[in-house]
């Protein structure tokens, strides 16, 4: 196993129904962190979950909490997220009118802060809050809903944000369309972190998840640049 591999499963794909179960399963399945897909029906076209739902399912996992919030004006919901027990908190570049006061609000929460760019945003869009962050995350498909298919034409911009990062400690990142077939190329182009859905919680059992998360990482490390 490649030691500086992450993956996260997103929460979206798991079954609401029981999702501290959930949460709890693809943890002892091998989970790396826990990705929470916070969205408002403004930004994306589509609503999740907010802090009280965090809180609730804290104590199903001390992994890393990974909060993505694909919301507008985020800055009012950062402390909300934080109490509720996230360790990392990524706002959109897209919807954030201050994006480095908005950076720096993340860290002063004693939380990674995180900057997400959607696939026809260009990586220079962060280009000069890079030393704000902890953490990079390339959307792979359209944000708003699970299950999508990878977007071949942002692996170029994997390449190219793992050559404007250099030498700082931050994390890559890559959401929509992670599965064992792709994977590979991606791990490749630079991304050391890999949100999964579907591709995790495929089959529904416990064994299912970690045959799958065994799958990625094996795909990822045969591949890794």
């Amino acid at each position: 196993m490649d030691g500086d591999i992450l993956i996260a499963p997103s929460i979206l794909s798991s079954d609401f129904s029981r999702l501290g179960e959930e949460i709890a399963a693809v943890d002892r399945a091998g989970a790396d962190w826990i990705h929470l897909d916070v969205m408002d029906g403004r930004f994306v076209p589509n609503i999740t979950f907010g802090p009280p739902v965090v809180a609730a399912v804290r104590g199903a996992s001390a992994r890393f909490f990974d909060a993505h919030l694909m919301i507008a004006s985020p800055d009012a919901y950062l402390e909300g997220f934080a109490k509720a027990g996230c360790d990392g908190i990524t706002v959109h570049a897209e919807a954030c009118t201050h994006l480095d006061r908005t950076l720096q609000a993340i860290r002063a929460l004693d939380c990674r802060a995180g900057v997400a760019i959607n696939p026809a945003t260009p990586e220079t869009a962060i280009e000069y809050v890079l030393d704000r962050v902890d953490l990079v995350l390339v959307m792979t498909v359209n944000p708003g809903f699970g299950g999508q298919s990878f977007i071949p034409a942002t692996l170029e911009k994997v390449r190219r944000l793992r050559a404007m990062i250099g030498a700082r400690p931050i994390r890559l990142q890559v959401d929509g369309g992670v599965a064992p077939e792709t994977i590979g190329a991606i791990r490749q182009a630079g991304a050391d972190t890999f949100v999964a859905g579907s591709a995790v919680y495929r089959g529904g059992t416990e064994d299912n998840y970690r045959n799958n998360i065994d799958a990625l990482r094996r795909s990822a490390s045969v591949n890794k640049a």
